[in-house]
């Protein structure tokens, strides 16, 4: 590919809407535009890297017997209505043409409801199904470039089997084909376990790359390797205990006090003596939450406990179920005062406070506290479950290590569903009796555009991107200096053909009136993995300048040579050109 031909619009300053690394250099290196917020063009070098990719992905996915589909993204919402997702997915997802058409974020219903029609009997089984398509999210803030978008590549790939060994087989082949992809990707990342969210199933892995521009957050066990999404994370817990002298429940005026750290400077009490009330509404039923002092409640933990969606209580509703306002809400009467309500309502406390007393919380009357509260003398029927979202410093799970809590990148993330969509859709088979059953699934989705961008956040330097072979645009950079001179041009064209004729991909910077200093920076912004600069001094001894970018090493080689020390650097870079 000739420079001056091509479309790769850099550019030396950086954009103001960019942030992190990746987007930074994508944008500066010509690579992708915005067209509107999460919405981006992919120009011809970055487009080269996502096939790249993408190819990659389809031959570790055609290695497990994967088979590839290609679905349509706008699909007829009664199909996601069957499985109840249209209100689970809430306002991600996108409606067209007065909400009778969706745009797929994901495609477990429409490979469900193919499976359903045409996989009838055990002798069908198993199927490993997977598609590289776009995707649809109408994320709220989409930041990031193109790790968090309104639309975006993804792999994903469905399992059917009629058992759960079968299940767990296919999962497997999954969990070591993507770890294959990332590491043929050269990036550097761990496996967590995770929340299924929104997907549902009984077992969930996400392959994760530490970024401060992540979304996610992980805690890591550098002691024993224990990680997880901080969704489901655990730390070891240390109950609060009870003191040995019970004190009386008592009634306290606390006026305008409304939040833990207000009570304790107006009582002149510690946090730890503080149990903070949340109420959340399940299934139409109020929940009342008890955390120890300023801890915050896992959402993902407490869904699922409870095993489905909740939401926190609108204020109208605190009045309603506790007859106070925010700041004054307790685990004393409640279950009595939501009965006459809505139901009575349950009490679910972390486990740092099983069972203790002499306790501050809300008198469930607008303005007043109890202190002295005894969790098992004043709150009857308390459930005890692990609540908290894990810290750093915390002491893991599995070991007496401290845990590490960082941001990090999901790259890939794999689903047991096991019968949630085939029992939703009626997609089932006959057994070698006769018998029907439900299919049992696996899912397994990549981003395939933030294996690109992490690939950026892990490989580059002040100068720009620094490409492996494996994803480089181009295997080589060629330049010429000086082009205007006959033999520097004579000599970079029989290189640019010697090098094509081998398979190479080469960006040739023919460019004529473009100064040395420009085609450098260039070079280097763009980030191939070798650059070849062709100039009239070193010409005069049959020879051309080599330098390979990850290292900054330079050497001379002469024209005669040339080939042959291109083959031996790029099987180091792990890639063989056919001759």
């Amino acid at each position: 590919m000739r420079f001056s031909k091509s479309f790769i619009p850099t550019l030396k300053e950086t954009p103001s809407e960019a942030v992190v690394k990746s987007h930074i250099l994508l944008l500066r290196a010509g690579m992708i535009r915005m067209l509107s917020a999460g919405i981006y063009s992919f120009l011809p070098t970055g487009y080269r890297v996502i096939r790249k990719i993408s190819e990659i992905i389809r031959e570790e996915m055609d290695a497990i017997g994967g088979q590839e589909f290609h679905l349509p993204a706008l699909n007829p919402k009664e199909i996601w209505e069957e499985t109840g997702r249209v209100e689970a997915f809430g306002d991600i997802l996108f409606h067209i043409k007065n909400r009778e058409y969706v745009l797929a974020p994901t495609h477990e219903e429409i490979m469900t409801f193919h499976a359903r029609n045409v996989l009838k009997s055990y002798k069908d089984f198993p199927q490993i199904w997977y598609q590289i398509q776009t995707k649809f999210r109408n994320e709220p803030r989409p930041r990031s470039g193109v790790i968090r978008g309104r639309q975006f590549l993804m792999k994903d790939a469905y399992s059917f089997d009629i058992s759960w060994e079968g299940l767990d087989k296919s999962y497997e082949l999954h969990d070591q084909a993507y770890r294959k992809i990332f590491d043929r990707c050269g990036l550097k990342y761990f496996v967590v376990g995770a929340s299924s969210g929104a997907m549902g199933g009984t077992g969930s892995e996400e392959f994760m790359v530490k970024s401060d521009a992540g979304e996610d957050t992980v805690a890591y066990c550098e002691n024993c390797g224990y990680a997880a999404n901080v969704e489901v994370a655990e730390s070891k817990t240390h109950p609060r205990g009870r003191e040995d002298k019970n004190e009386e429940l008592r009634e306290i005026h606390t006026p305008n006090i409304r939040s833990i750290d207000e009570l304790c400077d107006f009582l002149n009490i510690k946090e730890s003596q503080c149990a903070k009330s949340r109420i959340y509404v399940h299934l139409g039923k109020p929940v009342l939450i008890l955390m120890l002092g300023n801890e915050e409640v896992n959402e993902s933990k407490l869904e699922k406990y409870l095993g489905g969606n909740v939401r926190p209580a609108h204020p109208e509703e605190l009045v309603e179920f506790t007859g106070a306002e925010a700041g004054s809400i307790g685990p004393v009467g409640f279950s009595e005062r939501s009965s006459l309500k809505a139901g009575k309502g349950r009490i679910i406390a972390d486990l740092k406070l099983k069972d203790a007393n002499n306790l501050y919380s809300g008198a469930n009357k607008t303005d007043y506290h109890f202190g002295g509260i005894d969790l098992t003398r004043d709150a009857k029927n308390i459930e005890y479950t692990d609540l908290r979202i894990v810290e750093s410093g915390e002491e893991c799970s599995k070991c007496d290590s401290k845990l590490q809590v960082f941001n990090a990148i999901e790259l890939g993330h794999i689903f047991k569903l096991g019968t949630k969509y085939s029992e939703s859709m009626g997609a089932t088979f006959l057994d070698e009796k006769g018998e029907e059953h439900p299919i049992i699934m696996g899912s397994y989705g990549i981003g395939v555009e933030r294996i690109m961008a992490c690939f950026i956040e892990q490989h580059n330097d002040e100068n720009g991107i620094v490409w492996d072979a494996a994803l480089a645009p181009f295997h080589v950079h060629l330049m010429g200096l000086n082009l205007k001179k006959e033999e520097v041009a004579k000599a970079c064209e029989e290189i640019y053909k010697n090098l094509t004729d081998k398979n190479y991909e080469v960006l040739y910077d023919d460019r004529i009136d473009a100064q040395a200093g420009v085609k450098f920076n260039d070079a280097d912004l763009l980030g191939m993995p070798l650059q070849i600069i062709v100039g009239d001094k070193k010409l005069k001894s049959n020879q051309v300048e080599v330098k390979i970018r990850k290292t900054g090493e330079r050497f001379d080689v002469s024209l005669e040579d040339l080939s042959k020390k291109l083959k031996d650097l790029f099987i180091d870079h792990l890639i063989t050109p056919q001759n």
